[in-house]
């Protein structure tokens, strides 16, 4: 009996995990990348994997099925990941109270008083440290590394057949065209992030969907192998993610950041900083949003990135290797992914925002579940 064929267009993160998870159904899995290798937002991240920021229930239950998979992965490909939780500091009440509240609504996390979260890492700034929230469940990868290598895993292990530097110019199920060859599956899946709309524009138009440009940064290896530990996060996080809004503190911590800090707010910043397995330190990062973004970094917000660091990290070197940007599709009402079947066999999936590493590989094992 002939094997069901299925084609994915794309090898980013979603594309990948498409991939995975059509091969676990016993399909024969070809993927098409226009780029020699992946080189859109999924690697231009921090690499975190990151359930704290999940609201409870299905996206968090998602969030750890895909923490869970990387896991798999990376043992697998043989690439370094690091098990190293993450603090969320405080330096004000407004952002103790939040960190507070989220641990008595979950208790999988914990309130440290300001001596503990020192003793969870050496790059924590003491001066004004109120407290931290601690969670043991974030996972670092190094996305550069781990897009790099996945492939050839799926390859070796499931048998799933790359064509890269080949751009898909039309898709009229159940055929897509790369120039002038012609590609049959009995199913497609568009997984190629930001530039869905050159495929399908009417539908890219009527999606509600914009598009999101981040500033990020990455500090050279550390000396002497010095580690950060876990991944820390100043309290304009909180103000970020959709798992902290839900608390009835958070109004009186977001007034406190739209009266002191409005040019971080107006360029959507959210300071984070993660480790890879080399000591490098990637830090960031900003939100711009818009269809038409321009290309170009502004310095003034990575000036901004870098002086609200310094306010709650401190390093061995601060040494700039490489700087960068990245953009990636956002739903604009609250959803947090878009899955489309513009033609019967072909689905899109795409708009995950800045939650593409952590949620991936489990909404992709969801998509596929009923094939």
């Amino acid at each position: 009996m002939r094997k069901k064929k299925a084609i994915v267009v794309g090898a980013g993160v979603v594309g990948l995990a498409t991939a995975r998870a059509l091969a676990l159904k016993d399909f024969h899995v070809e993927v098409f990348e226009r780029n020699p290798k992946a080189r859109g937002a999924s690697v231009r991240n921090f690499g975190m994997v990151w359930p704290v920021g999940q609201p409870a229930g299905k996206l968090y239950e998602r969030a750890l099925r895909s923490r869970s998979i990387w896991k798999e992965m990376a043992g697998l490909a043989d690439i370094w990941y690091g098990e190293v939780g993450s603090l969320h500091l405080a330096y004000r009440p407004e952002e103790l109270a939040v960190i507070e509240e989220f641990a008595n609504k979950n208790p999988q996390y914990k309130v440290l008083t300001g001596a503990e979260a020192l003793q969870k890492s050496e790059a924590v700034v003491s001066k004004g440290l109120m407290g931290a929230l601690w969670s043991s469940e974030e996972l670092i990868v190094d996305p550069r590394e781990a897009i790099a290598a996945i492939p050839g895993t799926l390859e070796q292990k499931y048998g799933v057949r790359f064509h890269w530097g080949k751009s898909v110019t039309e898709v009229t199920y159940p055929n897509i065209r790369t120039g002038h060859e012609t590609h049959e599956a009995d199913l497609i899946y568009i997984c190629s992030g930001a530039d869905f709309e050159t495929l399908f524009p009417e539908e890219f138009k009527q999606a509600n969907i914009t598009k999101c440009k981040l500033q990020m940064m990455r500090l050279v290896s550390q000396p002497q192998d010095w580690k950060i530990g876990p991944a820390l996060c100043g309290g304009i996080t909180m103000v970020h993610y959709n798992s902290f809004k839900a608390m009835e503190s958070h109004e009186a911590m977001r007034l406190y950041y739209e009266s002191n800090f409005q040019d971080h707010l107006k360029w959507g910043l959210n300071v984070m900083v993660s480790q890879n397995g080399q000591g490098e330190l990637t830090i960031g990062d900003s939100h711009e949003y818009g269809l038409d973004l321009e290309p170009f970094n502004k310095k003034i917000i990575d000036d901004m990135i870098l002086q609200y660091l310094s306010t709650f990290a401190q390093f061995k070197d601060w040494t700039i290797g490489t700087h960068w940007n990245g953009v990636y599709s956002k739903m604009q009402d609250g959803t947090t992914e878009i899955v489309l079947t513009p033609q019967d066999g072909v689905t899109i999936i795409n708009g995950l925002g800045g939650a593409g590493m952590t949620l991936s590989f489990g909404l992709a094992e969801e998509v596929i579940e009923p094939v």
